[in-house]
């Protein structure tokens, strides 16, 4: 099954797990996070921004895996830079768990968050 129809299946699931390299231990560290899709893209939002240990951890090595349900994915991290993705990022997070809809402002929490997206299907 390719990642695009494993994230359509799970897009509604509450959570996913992130799993990162950490980056002095080099141990692998696995978070729950919020997420919303996009074809083979998972975003998700850092509310603690560049202080989150998962997002340092990402700039220091993108490989990333990210599982849904019982199905592991390999993907590359990254912060999004470009300005219409990341506010695409940051609706599609809003629209899933705070109910945001197109012509209403952001929340707080979504409009500040860092937007971080997983491009899936390449190699982790």
């Amino acid at each position: 099954m390719i990642a695009a129809e494993i994230l359509e299946r799970h897009a509604g699931d509450s959570v996913c797990h992130l799993a990162t390299t950490g980056r002095r231990s080099g141990r692998a560290r696995v978070i729950e996070i919020w997420f919303a899709t996009d074809g083979e893209r998972v975003y998700m939002l850092a509310g603690g921004r560049d202080r989150a240990h998962w997002v340092r951890n990402i700039r220091a090595d993108d490989r990333v895996r990210l599982r849904l349900g019982g199905t592991t994915l390999a993907g590359r991290g990254r912060i999004v830079t470009d300005t219409a993705e990341e506010l695409r990022a940051r609706q599609l997070v809003a629209a899933k768990y705070q109910g945001w809809s197109e012509g209403r402002p952001l929340s707080a929490w979504a409009a500040r968050s860092l937007p971080v997206a997983v491009d899936l299907g390449q190699e982790a």
